[in-house]
Order: structure tokens, then C-alpha cells, then sequence
């Protein structure tokens, strides 16, 4: 039997790559056809280096031959990776701070910044130094989680200016509008002001040298987030929903807003929390109280990388109130949980700084792309 490098190519335009729109053939991904007798050469070229991805798209290619040209084609895939050269970053950096992550959800009550927390305190276990900014100025939790509601950030001197020290608790240093506040107090600001605090405390702070900056966003998609955005090259965002229906559908939502023309930040992955109930009585149960997978199934959806999934434990909850991340109880299956969660999300972090440009403070001068809009 002969392939035919026409009817291959005719197969390879059924398919399109993430983000691209186009057809494989058309977007020019598929660089060269080559047939041998029963065997095909496909060289693969593509824009992006999430290892997702590529494996999708060599999946597809050979799916696509199999089934539209020959069930006995002998497929091999040349992939290629070729990015754009890294340009400085345009906005206004933070000295010191290597990598800026948000942590976001759609919808409030899903554990984001539980998660934040773990996720700072798994980091600092693994040797990195690491800050947390409490960016979530109407509900700020870090004092409480990590035990400093009664702190102070002091004024220090640097370079002949007057500079906020962070809080350090665990090994994690923090800022917080709750450091600022009783905690009976609420904070009753117009956007305006809450971004005014907020550039305080990520400018007129003194860091350090830190490997990780976790931004623990509000919910939904407002305007904390583009006051972030504008102020700050994030690195990447991270998402956190719980399996859901409801709240998969707001975090779906938070993902079209950074993958967005006008924020175009890059989506590090989906946390699923609240993934699963497991009784300490019956170990090897699992109750899937909020769904199940819905979190893992929508990162698929939107071909961005599936982090991990955290279950219902009630030492989570109780960690967090008592200002012990349940990350540090050592030997423990949470402690297990959050390790793997946050290799995955350096390992993306990681291969997104090798790949990718550094993303630029967001210049917003339309709305249009912030909003649902149509465009025609």
C-alpha cells in the first residue's frame, strides 16, 4: 500500500491547534509531508511550548491519518517549538522578585486563598523564598491563616526612602490590607482607593530577593484584577475552582479574562479543590460531594494544564483557623497533596520562562476584550 501525501494533508486540515484557529495546513504548523510506501513523515512546528499541547496535537495528526487515510499507516512526528526571542519587560518591576503568580477563582468560596496559602508554604519547604500579597482588600484571610492578625509591618529605610517590612510568618512574608484594618473593620474603598493600597504595597514595600510572589486575587473578574494587571508583569495565573457546575462556569470565565486579547496573561493551570470527601474511619472511600473531575474536565476543555485536585479535609479548614497551613503537618496525606500541586506548578512556571516572553504591566486603553463583547 502507498500513501498519498495529498490525501494526507486533506486529513491534517480536519484538525486545528489550540489558540490558533486555523487549520493545521493552513496555520502553517505542518511544515513538511513525507510518504514511503505505507510510512509518513509529518514535520510539526508549533508556537507554544506547553507539553500539553504538543502531545494533543501529535495525537490528533496520527488519529486524523489512521482514521481518514489508512488504519495501517506507519505515522512518525517531527515536533518543533519555535517562540518569538524574549523582549525585556516594559512595565514597572518589582527589584528582587524573580516570578509573580496569581492565584484567582471565578467565584468566591472555593478555597483560593487556602490554596494560596498551601501553596506559599510548600514552596518555602522546597527552598524557595517566597511572599504572599493579599490583594483580596474586601475579605483579606492571610493575617488569620497564618497566624499574624496582631502584627504590624514596620518602616524600614531603604536607599533614603521609607519602606514597608512584610510581616514573616512560616518562612513567607506577607502583606495585607488586614494589617491595616480592625478586624471588625470594613473596608468601604471605591475601586480607585483599593488600587491606590494596593500599589502601596506591592511599590513601597521592601521584598527582598524572592523567588515566588503569590498575588492572592478577589474573586470574579474586576477591577482588583486589572489594577494588577496594569501594575504588575505577572508571570502567570493560576485558577481554583471546586468541581462544581456553578463554579466552574465563573472560573471558566476567569480563564477567557487572562487568556483575553487586551490581559493576555499566560494560564499556568487549573487547582481542583474540594475535589472529594474521604472519612478518616473509611480511608479508601471517596465522596464526590461536589461533582466529580468537573475542574480536571475543564482544564481539557480549554487545553490549559490540570495542576492537581485537593480533597475535603477537615484539617485543611482547621489549619487555616488556626494560622498553621495544614501543608506543614508533616507525614500527612494534605502535606503529600500540596507537594505535588506546587512541582506542577514550578514545572510550568519553569517551561513557560524557557518558551515564553516575559509578559508585559497590561496597557489598557479599551475596554473592549475586558467585557463581552462581540467582535465583528
Amino acid at each position: 500500500m502507498k500513501l498519498d501525501r495529498k490525501d494526507i494533508l486533506k486529513a491534517l486540515e480536519t484538525i486545528t491547534i489550540a489558540g490558533e484557529g486555523k487549520n493545521m495546513v493552513e496555520s502553517g504548523a505542518i511544515a513538511n509531508v513525507i510518504t514511503f510506501g505505507d510510512e509518513v513523515v509529518v514535520d510539526l512546528v508549533l508556537h507554544t511550548p506547553a507539553m500539553h499541547i504538543k502531545k494533543r496535537a501529535e495525537d490528533d495528526i496520527k488519529k486524523a491519518i489512521l482514521e481518514l487515510v489508512s488504519a495501517a499507516a506507519k505515522i512518525k512526528i517531527n515536533s518543533k517549538v519555535e517562540v518569538p526571542d524574549k523582549p525585556e519587560i516594559k512595565g514597572k518591576q518589582i527589584p528582587g522578585i524573580k516570578n509573580i503568580i496569581g492565584v484567582a477563582s471565578g467565584k468566591g468560596g472555593v478555597g483560593k486563598s487556602t490554596v494560596t496559602a498551601n501553596l506559599a508554604v510548600s514552596l518555602a519547604k522546597m527552598g524557595f523564598s517566597v511572599g504572599i500579597l493579599d490583594a483580596d482588600i474586601y475579605g483579606p484571610s492571610m493575617p488569620i491563616m497564618f497566624d499574624v492578625e496582631s502584627e504590624k509591618p514596620i518602616s524600614v529605610t531603604v536607599d533614603g526612602k521609607s519602606k514597608m517590612k512584610p510581616v514573616e510568618s512560616y518562612e513567607v512574608k506577607i502583606l495585607s490590607i488586614g494589617f491595616f484594618t480592625a478586624p471588625s473593620q470594613a473596608v468601604i474603598w471605591r475601586g480607585p482607593m483599593a488600587s491606590k493600597a494596593l500599589n502601596q504595597m506591592i511599590f513601597d514595600a521592601d521584598w527582598g530577593e524572592l523567588d515566588f510572589m503569590l498575588v492572592d486575587l478577589p474573586p470574579g473578574t474586576g477591577d482588583i484584577h486589572l489594577s494588577i494587571v496594569q501594575s504588575l508583569p505577572i508571570t502567570g495565573v493560576v485558577i481554583v475552582s471546586t468541581p462544581q457546575a456553578v463554579a466552574l462556569a465563573d472560573a471558566k470565565k476567569g480563564v477567557s479574562m487572562f487568556m483575553s486579547e487586551a490581559i493576555n496573561v499566560p494560564v499556568l493551570g487549573i487547582i481542583e479543590n474540594m475535589a472529594y470527601f474521604t472519612p478518616e474511619e473509611l480511608p479508601e472511600n471517596k465522596y464526590y460531594i461536589f461533582g466529580k473531575e468537573g475542574a480536571r474536565n475543564l482544564a481539557d476543555d480549554l487545553e490549559v494544564p490540570f495542576l492537581g485536585e485537593v480533597p475535603i479535609v477537615q484539617s485543611i479548614r482547621e489549619a487555616g483557623d488556626y494560622g498553621r497551613p495544614a501543608a506543614m503537618q508533616s507525614g500527612s496525606i494534605i502535606e503529600t497533596v500540596f507537594e505535588e500541586i506546587t512541582r506542577n506548578v514550578v514545572r510550568e512556571v519553569i517551561s513557560r520562562n524557557e518558551s515564553l516572553p516575559a509578559t508585559e504591566a497590561v496597557k489598557i486603553t479599551t475596554m473592549a476584550g475586558c467585557s463581552a463583547v462581540n467582535k465583528k
